[in-house]
């Protein structure tokens, strides 16, 4: 299928002249469904690691990294994308967290870490360029609701039948036994929550619910899916947002939310006119922030957490004590902190649990990369923030001379980042598995293919 040609903003030619990535024709079906599945265990990663644990889980990762990347070698030749035209600020990252081998403390496992971090970029990579924008919203679509689905029908189970704590059935916890926090569902659901869902953890199970929200409420505007069907899971999601009681992805719900309602008064203003506008939004984001700290002591007591977002605190000053040790090109990179290495082991310990991450994605950069790392991450991030708001405001380019309506599908890539940036905030789970992935491919999509985007296929199901 051909486009009406259209001028492409970041090369300043027409774009008939530039490879669309997923514009010329639908992906097979086979595609997608592989995609879905990358998504899935990506995004459920916790939930394959608590059924079959991680020497199983490395096998189907390394097998669906296998199978992302001859795909998308394929692809890549086939289409001939000029290599300008992908993120250079993720390349940065990635060269630099290979690089850090070279001044690592802890050598061998910056190797494992940076491995790792590169099969989850090839994966993300392979979803960005194999799709068009609409069937990344169908594979993401799809995977959610897998794993809610299956959420709602564990914590069911566990709740008739269990009724009582369910450990994982397997968990590296170095022979000291399964801690409470590490619980794979309590079998709450019949008594109001929380429950953790087939993650095992009321945040990563809200913060899944928030990114179900923004993809099922795009496929309801769209009609990419029966009314009654986007109903039905909105509701679902909805309920499980409840019942998790995270008071981390309730902030991000509402930052979510407003920018929601910025991007679609924006969208109202003249372009000549936006000047004066964006210093209110930016006014209200940090009131916002403001509120949500000063509102902590208040708020938090009541859905059961801790004023000091429950122990993040203490550990942030801990790991930034220790970052500052390496402050310009950190200790290495290593993801996951490796609990048998030094500095990791029993670096943070709280009721018993050993902690592995910041708990805060730019604290666990500066640890692991410096104020280098830093930079670069900074630079991912702007870049894929401001190329996602020129998607979600910006007017589509006119149709044979005729104006071309807003698309909800194009506020995607704005609310997912959203998302995933303020999460990045109380959650190192930016720099890991499927928040990584999906960073990847937002970074990598919004470079390759800013421009909305085409008729909405209207294949309701």
């Amino acid at each position: 299928m051909t486009s009406t040609p259209r001028t492409d903003p970041l090369q300043g030619v027409p774009a008939h002249r530039v490879p669309v990535v997923g514009d010329p024709a639908p992906s097979p079906v086979g595609r997608i469904r592989l995609a879905g599945f990358v998504l899935f265990t990506a995004l459920g990663a916790d939930a394959w690691q608590s059924l079959l644990g991680w020497p199983a889980f490395i096998v189907l990762v390394t097998a669906l990294s296998v199978a992302s990347g001859v795909v998308l070698v394929r692809t890549v030749r086939a289409r001939a994308v000029p290599w300008m035209r992908y993120s250079k600020p993720l390349a940065a990252l990635l060269v630099l967290s290979a690089a850090s081998i070279a001044w690592s403390q802890y050598t061998g496992a910056t190797a494992l870490g940076a491995t790792a971090e590169l099969m989850t970029a090839v994966a993300g990579v392979f979803v960005a360029i194999t799709l068009s924008w609409f069937e990344i919203l169908r594979a993401l679509g799809t995977a959610l609701r897998w794993l809610l689905g299956l959420s709602i029908v564990f914590e069911l189970f566990t709740a008739l039948f269990v009724q009582g704590d369910l450990r994982a059935l397997w968990l590296f916890s170095g022979g000291r036994g399964v801690p409470d926090d590490y619980q794979w569902s309590t079998s709450s659901l019949l008594v109001g929550g929380p429950i953790q869902g087939i993650v095992g953890n009321r945040n990563l199970l809200a913060f899944l619910v928030l990114l179900a929200l923004i993809v099922f409420a795009i496929e309801w505007v769209e009609k990419t899916r029966r009314p009654v069907s986007s109903a039905v899971w909105i509701a679902l999601a909805l309920l499980e947002h409840g019942l998790t009681r995270s008071a981390t992805v309730l902030m991000a719900t509402i930052a979510v939310g407003f920018v929601l309602v910025v991007a679609l008064l924006i969208r109202r203003v003249p372009i000549q006119r936006r000047l004066i506008v964006y210093p209110f939004g930016i006014a209200g984001v940090l009131i916002l922030a403001v509120l949500s700290i000063r509102l902590a002591d208040a708020f938090f007591p009541l859905i059961g957490r801790s004023d000091n977002l429950t122990g993040r605190l203490a550990i942030w000053d801990t790991v930034i004590d220790l970052a500052w040790q390496h402050p310009w090109g950190g200790w290495g990179w290593i993801s996951y902190w490796a609990p048998w290495v030094e500095p990791f082991k029993n670096l943070i310990v709280q009721d018993g649990t050993v902690y592995l991450q910041a708990h805060n994605a730019w604290i666990d950069i500066f640890l692991q990369l410096g104020v280098v790392g830093l930079f670069v991450f900074g630079c991912l991030i702007a870049a894929t923030t401001v190329r996602s708001w020129w998607m979600a405001v910006d007017p589509p380019p006119p149709v044979v001379g005729a104006p071309t309506p807003f698309q909800a599908i194009s506020l995607l890539p704005l609310l997912l980042l959203t998302a995933l940036v303020i999460q990045s905030l109380t959650e190192s789970r930016l720099l890991i598995e499927g928040n990584f992935l999906l960073l990847v491919l937002l970074a990598t999509k919004v470079k390759l293919d800013p421009l909305p985007l085409g008729p909405s296929p209207r294949a309701l199901r």
